[in-house]
């Protein structure tokens, strides 16, 4: 497995798909992204699931976590069955977040990739996507990687996804 960790609007997304296309073998992507979309409409804006509040502030409820631990684990459940997987994820408990990742893969390898950008490229990028409350990215630009132990770094802020991607495959094989 792939674990990429990153705030929104970061770059995370097409390093992904830059990684699907120069893998040599396939490999399947899950995002949290995804897994949010996935949740019924009234936990997208509730105490129980996300929150997210209008100054890009993200919090998230028990009902959350407990479905969010089952994705986890169903990920790790299909890496075990021998597929290959790259995760994009938001970290928005830092070490925690790793930490949860971490029980669920239990002797799985996994290789840990931060993805950083500077707050102010990541704003500049929330606004053009469009899609995003405004202060999320700058919200979370450092905060998702405190006290996060990567195996390697990637930073987008002037660096292409593609570049990122082939630095990552190059430590995968």
């Amino acid at each position: 497995m792939i674990i990429l960790n990153g705030g929104s609007s970061s770059g995370k997304s097409g390093i992904v798909r830059c990684l699907q296309a120069v893998l040599p073998d396939p490999w399947l992507a899950f995002g949290c992204d995804s897994f949010v979309d996935a949740l019924p409409a009234a936990m997208q804006a509730g105490q129980e699931g996300i929150d997210i509040a209008a100054d890009g502030t993200v919090s998230v409820g028990a009902g959350f976590r407990e479905l969010e631990a089952a994705w986890t684990e169903g990920i790790v459940t299909m890496a075990r069955a021998g597929a290959r997987i790259v995760v994009d994820d938001v970290f928005l408990g830092g070490t925690a977040s790793q930490q949860r990742w971490q029980r669920a893969l239990g002797d799985l390898p996994a290789l840990w990739v931060g993805v950083r950008c500077d707050s102010a490229v990541a704003a500049g990028r929330e606004i053009a996507r469009g899609d995003r409350i405004g202060g999320m990215a700058a919200a979370q630009a450092e905060a998702v990687h405190r006290g996060v132990v990567y195996d390697l770094e990637v930073d987008t802020t002037r660096t292409e996804s593609l570049e990122c991607a082939r630095t990552i495959a190059a430590r995968i094989g």
